[in-house]
This record gives C-alpha cells, sequence and structure tokens, in this order.
C-alpha cells in the first residue's frame, strides 16, 4: 500500500501562475502565443513559466477528452466495492487486478460510507455491464459486496481544478 504524506515542497504560485493553469485547463491546445496575449506576458516569460509548472508536476499532463455518447459508451456506472478482509495484501491485489481493467476511469478508497472502494466505469451498454460486473469484478479475491448506480445525466462535468483558490 502507499504511504502518503503531506508535503511542504508545494510549488509557490502566483496570480500569473493561476491564470495560466486557468487557461490551459479550458484549452490545452492553446498556443503559447495565444496564452501570452490571454495573461498580458510576453511570450518567451509565458513559456519559461509553463514550462517551470511541468517541470514541478504541477502540470503532470496533457489530454484529449473524447465524447463518450458519440463513441457508443452510453453507461457511466459508479459502483461501491466492498472488501471481505481489510488487509493491504487484500487491497494490493483488488487494485492491481482493477489497473488491467480500461472501463474503470476511476477508483478511490473512500471512508464514510459501508464501502470500501469508489469506482467510476464507462461501458457501451448493460450488457457488457452485466459481463463485466459478473464475469470480472465480482471474480477479483476479496470482493464481497457491490453496489452499482448508474448516471443518467451529468450536471456538471470537468476536470478543471479551483485555481482561485490556491494560496500565493
Amino acid at each position: 500500500m502507499k504511504n502518503y504524506s503531506l508535503s511542504n515542497t508545494r510549488p509557490k504560485l502566483d496570480r500569473i501562475d493561476r491564470k495560466i493553469l486557468s487557461h490551459m485547463q479550458k484549452d490545452a491546445r492553446i498556443t503559447n502565443l495565444q496564452l501570452a496575449e490571454k495573461i498580458g506576458l510576453s511570450p518567451t516569460p509565458c513559456l519559461r513559466r509553463v514550462k517551470r509548472l511541468e517541470e514541478s508536476g504541477v502540470i503532470s499532463s496533457h489530454i484529449t477528452i473524447l465524447d463518450q455518447n458519440l463513441l457508443g459508451l452510453t453507461i457511466t456506472a459508479m459502483i461501491s466495492i466492498t472488501m471481505d478482509r481489510h488487509t493491504p495484501e487484500r487491497f494490493s491485489k483488488f487494485e492491481q487486478e482493477i489497473a488491467t481493467m480500461p472501463e474503470i476511469l476511476e477508483c478511490s478508497i473512500v471512508t464514510g460510507q459501508a464501502a470500501d472502494y469508489l469506482i467510476k466505469a464507462i461501458l457501451p451498454d448493460m450488457t457488457y455491464y452485466e459481463e463485466f460486473l459478473l464475469g470480472r469484478l465480482t471474480r477479483i479475491d476479496g470482493v464481497s459486496g457491490v453496489h452499482s448506480s448508474f448516471v443518467l445525466r451529468e450536471v456538471i462535468k470537468t476536470s478543471a481544478l479551483p485555481v482561485e483558490y490556491i494560496p500565493d
């Protein structure tokens, strides 16, 4: 199991850094020239700041977001998983198994409910979901309970972090 600790090495971000992050979250394909114009810098210092944000790990990647419905992936399932035993080995094996499943977009260990994990999965239809659930997910050693909910409509869907609240 991973050991997470808070670090005091969080990069210092000023108002301009936050503006860069805000614009890049909205459009990762924005050119350096366009970005520099939007934030009020010349291109060279703008590029230096973006490189610094990438090197520090604040910007971890640039991605393309696909339209799941246009691609026929119409089911979004929120799946709660309960484990039979709470041991590091059991959790590690479960996490290794689900990491091989491309249908799973997110998996978090949660607290405050009966479940141990909350998974977000994207699937083409209910027939596929049934095979995914019964043929793969429930067959993982240690899974003792599964509860699924299905998204009817997404009210808010974003991957953008609220950069306006990041302290200087």
